[in-house]
């Protein structure tokens, strides 16, 4: 079976990849030349486990193709994904342009039946608006070619993506006629033979059930974000209270871990895509405007406790460790240490970080806010320690679980340490001279 995915970015790259890996035979489209001839010369734009080598190996095997041109492929292949992206307005709606140019060009250059699936996240309502656009661009050219859209919405998480897609908890997919029914399960069976657990459905309730999935996670960091704050105040511990919730079958343990704020692409942005929908519609979602407003104030929680230490923070040196948005990953989208590290230099500290893998986009997006002369870029997590006031922990790298802590107590100049993932123990710390303090934790 032969397909294309437009699109190489987070999505595009990792579906491709691991449809060549179950035999499919898998050309990945992108605009972006110099990306394209990266991958051709084995360079991979993303960081994700076990990806660099699963696209080597299906490229030497004759499987996974990268060309900048859809025209080139769309004769060869049955279906065709769309995995490019769609970045936020400033409203909060999912801006289709990109979606939507590949619905046109497919409908400029298609001459057989196409099933065009959009794996990308989008509004309802936007399948609707994609046929349109085929169908314009036929009208244009004088034909009329049978095709179909699909709906088929991605569940990975970022630094365990390639297990999400291989084993995945389901694959839903939106459909509209029984040849792209059949299609979507030819393609989807050799993944999930032991247990076939595609859930088809109409389109428009595939495109809601990948908003819904994500707001409801983020409701439920939220929701134990604020239980953490009310802890503290009440001199209760959020670790016990997670536990004591999470055995309750109704609820179960995913997703009540509290901390600084959920970031990344895909939580932000959906939860904003929904809100607008709804207003769009006449309705408010007040559940998730709530959930979005406890986020954004969370982001701030480490700052706010460090002036409640030291009062003024003029001159003091903070020590970051971690600055992508979650672990196994180099993404910083709405990565809560941007918001840290703004609100630092607000208050002319001395700032040194380290991360295992993001150094270099926070390079990148540092310079182009004009940050990057402010920042001191550590070479190991004892280096970002050196003269420090304060350690934050941002976020919960294998490598940042056990650190020889006696070291850090020499290298510091003070000794409090903020936990903004709960990872540590406080006792221990707090015997060997620390002042620690977690999240939710009185």
């Amino acid at each position: 079976m032969k397909i294309a995915i437009v699109g190489t970015g987070y999505v595009g790259l990792v579906s491709g990849t691991c449809f060549a890996e179950m035999g499919v035979d898998v050309t990945c489209v992108d605009v972006d030349k110099n990306k394209i001839d990266n991958l051709k010369n084995n360079i991979i734009p993303i960081y994700e486990p076990g990806l660099e080598n699963m696209v080597i190996r299906n490229k030497q095997a004759d499987r996974l193709h990268f060309t900048t041109s859809l025209a080139e492929v769309i004769d060869d292949v049955e279906v065709v994904f769309s995995a490019v992206g769609t970045p936020p307005d400033e409203d909060g709606s999912a801006d289709l342009k990109y979606v939507l140019e590949v619905a046109k060009t497919i409908g400029q250059t298609m001459n057989k039946y196409i099933l065009l699936v959009t794996k990308s996240t989008v509004p309802v309502g936007t399948a609707q608006k994609v046929k349109a656009v085929i169908k314009e661009e036929q009208r244009k050219r004088g034909v009329d070619i049978t095709f179909d859209v699909a709906s088929n919405p991605e569940f990975l998480k970022e630094g365990d993506a390639i297990n999400d897609f291989m084993s995945p908890d389901r694959v839903v997919v939106g459909v509209e006629s029984e040849k792209a029914k059949e299609l979507m399960t030819k393609l989807y069976r050799p993944f999930l033979l032991n247990n076939f657990r595609v859930i088809f459905m109409d389109i428009p309730s595939a495109e809601m059930t990948k908003y819904a999935a994500n707001s409801m996670l983020a409701t439920r960091i939220s929701f134990m974000n604020d239980i953490a704050n009310l802890c503290e105040l009440v001199g209760a511990d959020v670790n016990m209270v997670r536990k004591g919730i999470g055995t309750d079958a109704r609820i179960g343990t995913k997703f009540l871990y509290s901390g600084i704020g959920y970031g990344g692409s895909c939580f932000p942005k959906d939860v904003k895509a929904l809100i607008h929908t709804a207003k769009q519609n006449g309705y408010d979602m007040q559940v998730l405007e709530a959930v979005e407003q406890v986020n954004h104030k969370q982001k701030e929680v480490l700052y706010n406790k460090l002036v409640k230490h030291f009062g003024t923070l003029e001159n003091k040196t903070i020590a970051i460790w971690g600055l992508s948005f979650k672990p196994n990953t180099d993404d910083m989208r709405e990565a809560p240490s941007l918001v840290l590290i703004d609100k630092l230099l607000q208050s002319k500290c001395n700032i040194r970080v380290f991360d295992p893998v993001a150094i270099n986009e926070a390079k990148r997006i540092l310079t182009a806010k004009n940050q990057i002369d402010s920042v001191y870029f550590a070479t190991d997590i004892y280096d970002a320690t050196l003269e420090a006031d304060a350690l934050l922990l941002v976020t919960e790298w294998k490598e940042f679980r056990m650190p020889t802590w006696s070291v850090i107590k020499k290298t510091m100049k003070g000794n409090l340490v903020l936990d903004g993932r709960n990872i540590y123990d406080k006792n221990e710390l707090q015997s060997l001279g620390f002042t620690y303090e977690g999240i939710g934790i009185s």
